[in-house]
């Protein structure tokens, strides 16, 4: 029996799961769209359509929900009688959005940790002060619930699975890295939605070495990475999902996270943090008039989405793996390398998103075809990672091996 689709979220990530759910909707029902803002999902829908991307005739409706409310994405959920919900809205939707997925029985999948908007960089361990503490409900009400099936959290996190089972006898650190050698040519902008984006480098940058978590400050260790296709860059080393999950199901001692930053970005970031300008505290302004800075600031700058058709330039994420192989020292690059121009060329796109959007709906397929529907909750590396590696590169994002 065919599965109906439920997106939530109508952003550039959602754009490329509607184009790749439609491209694949021979293996699914009909499929959903739905936001806060109904025209977006509109929009959405007439670029699926003016690139003909629906594989079979099919249903591919637009609906407009505040999934802040569990109730009505249940509700929702219930009258599309969606049986797998892909969440690629806010972080700060996910406890809702699971809720209803709790609530109907439908497969939950997301791209990315969740979020409280009060808090900013919170304290480890990060899945287990929400997603974590669900197990047990999902569980017993037998729904799948996917956690981080985007690029980093997700491809990075089977890759490191991949390693674990036919790699290494023993994985002593994992580096993952995140580069984008494109250029977007604004001035000023972030690849996805500024709040989140900021959000993730305003505290402190949480590693694990050592199997414990050590605390730095944002931009304080850079380190130059020898990679394929973009060569020499210089990342950071930051705070990311896929470090907590990682390192407890994996047991692995060592796991950094590393994102590239160019100098404009650093120093921008420095001085609207130095400002407090990306507080989430509200401030009144001298007319009295109360507003949150970092929302001004996201009203500021251009939608990541905009970005798309200009965009020029290669990504490279994956994890460099180092421990020991049959008595022998080893170290393993896995990655993917994808292209902005290519990216929106096929689904409109920029490659940030095209990388974010395109596991989910591989995850999604899964689920659909019985292979990854364990009707339980799971993060990426507890799952068996070669059908998922599969599936994405059939799906547009091959993944290479530098041994």
């Amino acid at each position: 029996m065919k599965r109906n689709v439920l997106i939530v979220g109508a952003g550039g990530v959602a754009q490329v799961v509607a184009h790749k759910c439609a491209q694949n909707n021979d293996l699914f029902g009909d499929l959903h769209i739905a936001s806060r803002t109904l025209s977006k999902c509109k929009m959405i829908i007439d670029s699926v359509n003016d690139k003909d991307a629906m594989k079979t005739p099919g249903v591919f409706e637009a609906h407009q929900v505040d999934a802040m409310d569990s109730g009505a994405v249940a509700e929702l959920i219930r009258s599309t009688d969606a049986t797998i919900v892909i969440n690629v809205g806010s972080a700060f939707l996910n406890m809702t959005v699971m809720t209803a997925c709790i609530e109907t029985g439908a497969a939950y999948i997301d791209t990315a940790i969740h979020e409280d908007p009060a808090k900013i960089c919170e304290t480890p361990p990060w899945y287990a002060n929400y997603e974590w503490k669900r197990r047990e409900e999902c569980e017993k009400a037998g729904v799948t619930a996917i956690l981080g099936a985007g690029f980093d959290p997700g491809v990075v996190n089977a890759y490191a699975k991949l390693a674990a089972d036919e790699y290494f006898d023993r994985i002593d650190e994992i580096d993952i890295i995140d580069i984008n050698a494109g250029s977007h040519g604004q001035w000023f902008a972030t690849n996805f939605d500024p709040e989140i984006n900021f959000r993730e480098f305003t505290g402190e940058v949480w590693s694990w070495q050592g199997s414990k978590w050590v605390s730095n400050k944002m931009f304080e260790i850079g380190k130059d990475w020898d990679l394929p296709v973009v060569g020499t860059q210089r990342a950071y080393m930051t705070g990311h999902d896929e470090v907590h999950s990682i390192s407890q199901n994996l047991d692995v001692p060592n796991v950094r996270f590393w994102m590239g930053f160019g100098e404009r970005y650093i120093t921008v970031f420095t001085v609207l943090k130095n400002l407090g300008l990306l507080s989430e505290k509200p401030v009144v302004t001298a007319e009295g008039v109360e507003v949150v800075p970092l929302k001004v600031v996201k009203a500021l700058l251009p939608d990541p989405a905009s970005l798309a058709p200009e965009y020029t330039g290669k990504t490279c994420i994956g994890d460099i793996v180092k421990g020991e192989w049959q008595g022998a020292a080893r170290e393993v690059f896995i990655y993917n390398v994808a292209d902005h121009a290519d990216a929106y060329a096929e689904v409109g796109s920029q490659g940030i998103s095209y990388t974010a959007g395109v596991p989910a709906v591989a995850a999604a397929m899964l689920i659909a075809t019985g292979e990854w529907d364990v009707k339980k909750m799971a993060n990426i590396e507890e799952l068996p990672p070669k059908p998922f590696l599969k599936q994405l590169d059939t799906l547009g994002l091959p993944t290479h091996i530098r041994d």
